[in-house]
């Protein structure tokens, strides 16, 4: 790292299984930890949605994805942060499906996000 910026992040603002957009950055987090550049994940907004617990893709008919996220730890993937004002506006509660999650208020969030050199938005 250089000039005390991380390298890279992937921001996740889109809900679980509306899209694939949180599987394609699961799998971009995967690709980049296998060649031993862990990013760091970044939810918000809807995003917050793909890391609470108790979640059932099988009513959907489609692959749950969310269980990935579990070889995180396999894969030196530890920065994990969540938006507390999305939680909130979403009356969510802090029961997540991994552990190490992060939750910072929306100003540290965005101070936090804005140390990484690449943002890659999903």
């Amino acid at each position: 790292m250089k000039d005390n910026q991380h390298e890279i992040a992937l921001l996740n603002s889109k809900a679980p299984f509306s899209s694939n957009a949180g599987k394609d950055a699961l799998d971009i987090a995967l690709v980049f930890a296998s060649f031993e550049q862990p990013p760091a994940l970044f939810f918000q907004g809807d995003g917050v949605h793909q890391l609470i617990s108790n979640q059932n893709a099988n009513l959907l008919s489609i692959k749950d994805y969310l269980k990935t996220f579990s070889a995180f730890e396999f894969y030196d993937i530890e920065e994990v942060f969540i938006c507390q004002t999305s939680l909130e506006e979403r009356n969510l509660a802090c029961q997540f499906h991994i552990d190490g999650v992060q939750v910072l208020n929306q100003s540290d969030f965005s101070a936090t996000l804005l140390s990484y050199r690449t943002v890659l938005r999903f």
